[in-house]
């Protein structure tokens, strides 16, 4: 059996690493979302606060999928088939949680923008994400069978 405890260490100097990139990367994030999104300032006062609660509640169900990643990559070399199943299992979960926020959200911003500004905001947050997300997993070793 292997030792779960490894999730209760104090965090590394490569977690640290991690948590200043994803800031960073958030920064960023904000900074194509504001370049794409034309807002007046009128909206931009309503929809920024929207934003930053969504970036929040987002960070969190992102703590979840870094720290599976971060288990597949500690164990990704002897996982057994159970181990394989509940990660995989796990990691599911956090990608509907993070759709589930997305749709919460979607009604949010429509009450302060109009339904093509949401689109595009929408439109531009997933293609941020999915960027972000093609850059991980290239990083990440497949399950060999």
């Amino acid at each position: 059996a292997q030792d779960n405890s490894q999730a209760t260490v104090t965090p590394t100097a490569l977690d640290n690493d991690i948590l200043l990139l994803r800031k960073d990367i958030r920064s960023q994030k904000k900074q194509v979302i504001a370049a794409n999104l034309p807002l007046t300032d009128a909206e931009a006062q309503k929809f920024w606060p929207v934003y930053d609660e969504f970036t929040e509640q987002l960070v969190m169900i992102n703590n979840d999928k870094y720290a599976l990643i971060k288990e597949y990559a500690q164990n990704y070399g002897n996982m057994t088939d159970a181990q394989a199943d509940n990660w995989t299992q796990r990691l599911l979960a956090v990608d509907a949680n993070a759709a589930a926020l997305r749709q919460k959200y979607w009604s949010k911003f429509s009450a302060v923008l109009p339904a093509k500004k949401t689109a595009l905001y929408e439109q531009v947050e997933r293609r941020a994400q999915l960027l972000i997300d093609l850059q991980l997993s290239a990083q990440i070793p497949l399950v060999q069978p």
